[in-house]
């Protein structure tokens, strides 16, 4: 795949597209240097690439002349991005952007903006012949000064139409300009889908400056008269409609109570309300207003519980209202506020529109809380894939952040928490289904998370939780329930190396028999580099992933030999030391047919060694993120004669062996070694990788 040029990227020169939605970043540190003043610990780039388009942060390596990144694949949608640098010593952290890159939003000029296209955005990509934006400029005597706002017009507006045209007032959050429903909301265009789609009323959308805490004056007085003697709207009050986000919802919502009728529609995006409401007021507001319509993100939403507090408001008071629930995906943030700006668009001066929920929402049932502060472990897992975390590690830290592979494809993302008091905090979602591992990070100081019992022996900063969700990993790395798991108990083995005591892990099947006549079949499972033989138990879940496949009926009853590869011969060391306890300790077979060797990395390097030195001796063969080319005195007949499956897998170009891969796929290819090459998996050279290795891998072994 040729790199995307600068133009493709938003005229961004440090940013690049090397493969399909994977994205690389590339700061010359000079730039560094010249925005930051000095040599910076280290370089990051932050934006909403993160769970749930969390804000998080990646980190820059340096490469000769420049800092370097890669991430992906990211999913379809906007993303936001900036670079931080942080200091030595200070831990001051100083933002920054490509001086050179369009501004692109106002309000925060460091920002930085691409599009990710694809099925699940097309609703708010370009759209040829959409309709046109222009900036109104106006003088208010509300606030005595000279105000803007935005205004679409739809498709083949008329000016001089007999019937003017419904108007759609939006307003911003605090501390957001006017200007960012288009910047970052991408409201352009998803108003020129639903004109082209047919699915909204032709309208005019005026995206006007809150900032006034005289939003009723500004709106009625001063804006709406400016837009009627600019553009062709309706001065009935039906024909007009509010809607903002977070302090604009307010707005619309105060509206909505004080002024009753005065727009025809009222939506609100993660806004609140804190007013009383009495039976006569909710009359009236029934009797003047068509739609009623409430948004909010899910739990790490900060206005989800005021929303909850404001349906029952709404509803004892007796107001007709809607409400979209809660959006699963999301918390505050413009994913949420976009695809609620394409719902409430849909719905407004419309009789027709339907008065349920989107697809997939949750209703607001209850206030979400957490537990009481130190009164669980931490992770606090919870449902729809939310977690959170706390700390009082790192008193006197000035940043704090979580470290984990909760990045697209297993990359690993950094998400800054909160301190709250004495602790520090962090809730977040909705992750992914699946394991993840993490560790916290206190100025640039790695600890475990002393609340989590969890352990991984070879990374003793690291902790592991589990979210249920979708998808492979989710499926295969959940716990079954205790009667249907295998057992995994420990094997101590005299090394080869100095005659050491050594241990591995061994899984057996439910209903292992240790007297079965029929030997059962053995897999040697080896760990990578800088790795033990505790990591596929303690990260890479394979008594899970085992578990699962087992209840599944989706592999033969087999025995899963984990030791320790590091320092050893391995083909000596297997041969020598692992295989012959493995047999008088475990019931399993001495025949080479009825054994298989794999491993991640460097463990894939160990099985291919022992390949080429034994053929014959291990028929089932599996190597992850490989490298290692075919020796050239290695007997390929009796490698093909004595293998029945030689299976290579490897994440994509993110992968840093993934080149060493395709090397060894092409010895293989050139010296006619028989073998299958797996499609690459999208991801860097990581357990989420190779978990689905082993998951696509288990289901070959032991079978014709």
């Amino acid at each position: 795949m040729q790199p995307a040029t600068a133009a493709d990227i938003s005229g961004d020169s440090w940013v690049s597209r090397p493969g399909d939605d994977i994205y690389r970043f590339t700061v010359p540190n000079s730039a560094v240097l010249e925005a930051v003043g000095t040599a910076p610990a280290t370089l990051r780039v932050e934006g909403n690439f993160g769970p749930g388009h969390e804000w998080s942060l990646l980190n820059l390596d340096r490469s000769g002349d420049n800092w370097v990144a890669t991430l992906g694949p990211l999913e379809p949608g906007l993303y936001y991005f900036q670079y931080e640098a942080t200091i030595a010593g200070t831990e001051e952290e100083i933002n920054f952007g490509n001086p050179a890159a369009p501004q692109v939003v106002t309000a925060q000029p460091e920002l930085s903006t691409f599009f990710v296209a694809g099925e699940e955005s097309d609703w708010m990509a370009e759209v040829a012949a959409g309709g046109t934006l222009s900036t109104l400029n106006y003088h208010s005597a509300v606030t005595d000064s000279d105000r803007a706002a935005q205004v679409w017009t739809p498709p083949g507006y008329d000016a001089n139409r007999a019937e003017p045209y419904p108007v759609l007032f939006l307003l911003p959050d605090e501390g957001q300009s006017y200007k960012e429903w288009t910047e970052l909301g991408r409201a352009t265009q998803i108003l020129d889908n639903l004109a082209a789609d047919g699915a909204m009323e032709p309208m005019v959308v005026v995206m006007a400056d809150g900032d006034t805490d005289k939003i009723k004056q500004e709106l009625l007085n001063e804006l709406a008269p400016a837009v009627r003697s600019e553009y062709r709207v309706s001065a009935d009050a039906a024909d007009r409609a509010v809607a903002g986000i977070g302090r604009g919802g307010t707005q619309a919502l105060d509206l909505l109570v004080s002024d009753a009728g005065k727009f025809g529609s009222v939506g609100s995006f993660s806004g609140s309300f804190e007013g009383k409401i009495s039976k006569g007021k909710a009359k009236q507001i029934n009797s003047r207003t068509d739609l009623v319509r409430l948004y909010t993100g899910n739990v790490t939403d900060d206005s989800y519980n005021d929303n909850v507090a404001l349906t029952a408001k709404l509803e004892g008071a007796g107001v007709e209202f809607e409400s979209d629930g809660s959006n699963p995906d999301h918390g505050d943030i413009w994913e949420t506020w976009q695809e609620a700006l394409r719902d409430f668009a849909s719905r407004v001066f419309r009789e027709d529109a339907d008065h349920g929920m989107s697809d997939g929402h949750l209703a607001l049932d209850a206030e979400h809380t957490l537990p009481a502060p130190g009164t669980t472990p931490t992770p606090w897992v919870e449902e729809n894939g939310v977690v959170s975390f706390e700390t009082t590690q790192f008193p006197d830290a000035k940043n704090v952040n979580i470290w984990a592979n909760w990045g697209p494809s297993g990359n690993w993302l950094r998400i800054p928490m909160v301190r709250e008091g004495d602790r520090w905090t962090l809730t977040l979602g909705a992750l992914d289904g699946g394991s993840y591992y993490y560790r916290l990070t206190g100025d640039r100081v790695n600890e475990k998370d002393s609340g989590n019992p969890t352990v991984v022996n070879s990374e003793p900063t690291w902790s592991t939780f589990y979210m249920a969700g979708e998808g492979v990993r989710a499926e295969y790395t959940k716990d079954v329930v205790p009667e249907q798991r295998g057992a995994v108990t420990t094997m101590d083995y005299t090394s080869t190396a100095a005659g050491a005591t050594r241990q591995a892990y061994v899984w057996t099947p439910p209903g292992y028999d240790a007297d079965r006549a029929e030997a059962y079949p053995v897999l040697y499972l080896q760990h990578g580099g800088g790795q033990t033989w505790s990591d596929w138990i303690q990260v890479g879940r394979a008594a899970q992933i085992l578990d699962n496949h087992y209840a599944n009926g989706t592999i033969v009853p087999m025995v899963v030999v984990m030791a320790n590869g590091n320092g050893v011969n391995f083909p000596n060391e297997i041969t020598q030391a692992i295989v012959p306890t493995a047999e008088v300790s475990y019931n399993v077979s001495s025949d080479g047919a009825d054994r298989a060797v794999a491993g991640l990395s460097m463990g894939s390097g160990h099985a291919l060694s022992t390949l080429w030195a034994h053929p014959g001796e291990f028929a089932y063969v599996g190597a992850f993120s490989a490298f290692g080319n075919v020796p050239s005195d290695a007997d390929v007949a009796a490698i093909n004669e004595g293998t029945k499956l030689l299976s290579i897998y490897t994440g994509d170009f993110q992968d840093f062996t993934y080149q060493n891969t395709l090397s060894l796929v092409g010895s293989l290819n050139a010296r006619g070694v028989n073998h299958e090459f797996n499609t690459p998996i999208p991801g860097p050279h990581s357990w989420d990788v190779w978990q689905k290795a082993i998951i696509d891998f288990l289901p070959k072994l032991f079978t014709e």
